[in-house]
């Protein structure tokens, strides 16, 4: 990994992708929404993150509140595995969250005061520093530091809103970075406790055929938090890449209510196969978790900045893909999505009929039958929710639509006279894997004619001609020197501000981009947002760049 800051803006996100600003269902204008110059904070924003606050404490509130009241009913077995599944999996994100808190708060150099507008930035007083580690240790053992961060986002969304453009970058930076930690812990702790909790509850309840108010108010909590947390991960995700149409709420919702009945459905299968077979259903779980994690090392993703690293994320998406789909590869997802759903219907199916078969005497036919019926009709209505979601609602326009295809046309512009225009016809599948960057035109264009020599009188129409060509073309003006171009290129980047370049290919969606990940490049950036009137840029290596143009990059952050 290796950043520098020249000064000298150079390219606006990476050497050599070029945006296409014709997306299907939208073929005339693109919204971007990057990090520094993203849409503006708005109310509905701010009511996503207070909905995402009850959301969290309804999931936990409920799951002690249970565990309480099986301690009181001499449940002491149940009462206990209810209290892991809480205590643990909050206690591991809990010192997650707090490692990055050190790590972002060692350096005090891009708090809230360099945002202020004065350019300076002074050091906080020692007490202010000791109460601040103080207040964060507290938050953390009484297991709230999600609480702090949802707190924290909303403040940085109001400030982004009130301030003027200098500032007002700065906390839309600080923004982006809370909202993708956010989204990374709660998702995490939702499979690790949400997840694990809601197929307990179930199984408790199939197992002594009685549905106490508390049990079904925990398992639906938890239901909601996992649908709740894969759609919100995706939104924060597609936000933070300006490669990326953002996400509307309605297809926010709507891709909820998607996870919802296909989560559902997949627990209530999982918890009427485990209230008879608790033995097989380990079996079955920790098969089923090979299976995918192996799946998924096959599939060579690239989410993570080392090899071991990606092994353990792709262990962890492995129990995600116990219960639900979630994408970790680019390019169409369409045949291995169809493959995992094929896979998860004939799971189900198989589960289901098991305990049907050899379900307990006290279970009658007609409530079998119901039960049998519900798992089906919430696949159903699953499978439905992903189809409206792809079909009209998927920010890339619908996935079942017709062929399309993108233009990009844009112009660099200098202040002597120097200008050029790229213009690119890309199909879907080249605009997500062509890598071209155009640094000068070519010296000749293809000809058209087989044989001979084109006589005098055509050799216009011949070059008229060819620079109709659908080619990559930079036309530099004619009366402007290879010097004169240097001296005004220059100068019109030194204009534009820091840029900060990265010695890596950048990663295609659905993974993040390594300055979202690697926490030193996001020290760098809030720091240049401080000590510069104009945004810091960020600008990814090529991966058609040779050897020589690699050299370069530096080698430090």
């Amino acid at each position: 990994m290796a950043a520098k800051s020249d000064g000298a803006a150079v390219s606006v996100e990476d050497d050599n992708t070029p945006r296409s600003l014709s997306e299907p269902g939208n073929p005339a204008t693109r919204p971007r929404c990057s990090a520094a110059g993203g849409k503006p904070y708005t109310l509905l924003d701010c009511c996503w993150v207070l909905c995402a606050l009850l959301v969290f404490f309804s999931d936990g509130a409920t799951d002690l509140w249970l565990a309480a009241d099986y301690y009181l009913r001499g449940d002491y077995w149940w009462f206990g595995l209810t209290l892991v599944f809480v205590v643990v999996p909050s206690a591991v994100v809990q010192v997650l969250s707090f490692r990055w808190f050190v790590y972002d708060y060692s350096d005090l150099s891009c708090g809230d005061g360099a945002a202020s507008g004065s350019g300076t930035v002074g050091a906080p007083r020692r007490c202010c520093i000791v109460c601040m580690w103080v207040f964060q240790t507290v938050l953390h053992v009484l297991q709230l530091g999600q609480v702090w961060r949802y707190v924290h986002a909303l403040y940085l969304g109001a400030q982004s809103r009130w301030h003027s453009n200098g500032p007002r970058r700065h906390f839309r930076w600080r923004l982006m970075f809370e909202s993708a930690d956010i989204t990374m812990l709660r998702l995490l702790e939702a499979f690790l406790k949400s997840a694990p909790q809601l197929v307990l509850q179930l199984s408790i309840m199939i197992h002594g055929n009685i549905v106490l108010p508390l049990q079904g108010l925990s398992a639906s909590a938890s239901l909601v938090s996992l649908a709740w947390m894969i759609a919100s991960y995706q939104k924060v995700l597609r936000d933070s890449r300006d490669d990326k149409l953002p996400m509307s709420y309605k297809a926010v919702i709507t891709q909820m209510l998607w996870h919802f009945f296909t989560i559902g459905a997949r627990t209530v299968a999982f918890a009427l196969f485990a209230s008879v077979f608790q033995l097989y259903f380990g079996i079955f779980i920790v098969s089923h978790w090979c299976v995918m994690t192996f799946w998924i090392i096959q599939g060579e993703t690239d989410f993570c900045m080392s090899k071991w690293e990606e092994i353990i994320y792709n262990m962890v998406v492995g129990i995600i893909y116990i219960f639900c789909w979630f994408n970790v590869k680019e390019g169409p997802s369409r045949l291995r999505m169809t493959v995992y759903y094929s896979v998860t219907l004939v799971e189900n199916v198989a589960l289901t009929a098991a305990w049907y078969t050899y379900r307990g005497p006290h279970t009658s036919d007609s409530y079998a039958l119901v039960v049998v019926c519900l798992v089906a009709c919430s696949f159903a209505l699953g499978t439905f929710f992903m189809l409206v979601y792809y079909c009209w609602l998927h920010p890339d326009g619908p996935v079942l639509g017709s062929q399309w295809g993108g233009c990009v046309d844009e112009g660099v512009v200098s202040v002597v006279g120097v200008a050029g225009v790229i213009d690119a016809c890309l199909t879907p599948s080249q605009g997500s894997q062509t890598d071209m960057v155009i640094t000068s035109p070519p010296r000749t264009l293809p000809r058209t004619k087989d044989t001979g020599e084109p006589v005098p009188g055509e050799r216009d129409k011949d070059r008229d001609r060819d620079s109709c060509l659908p080619v990559f073309q930079v036309r530099p003006s004619p009366s402007s020197s290879p010097a004169l171009l240097h001296r005004t290129s220059s100068s019109s980047r030194a204009l534009e501000g820091p840029v900060i370049r990265i010695d890596l290919p950048r990663k295609r969606y659905p993974a993040w981009d390594a300055h979202f990940i690697d926490r030193r490049l996001r020290k760098t950036i809030l720091l240049l947002e401080t000590s510069s009137a104009v945004s810091p840029r960020i600008q990814y290596r090529s991966s058609m760049m040779g050897s020589k143009e690699v050299l370069e990059y530096e080698t430090t952050v």
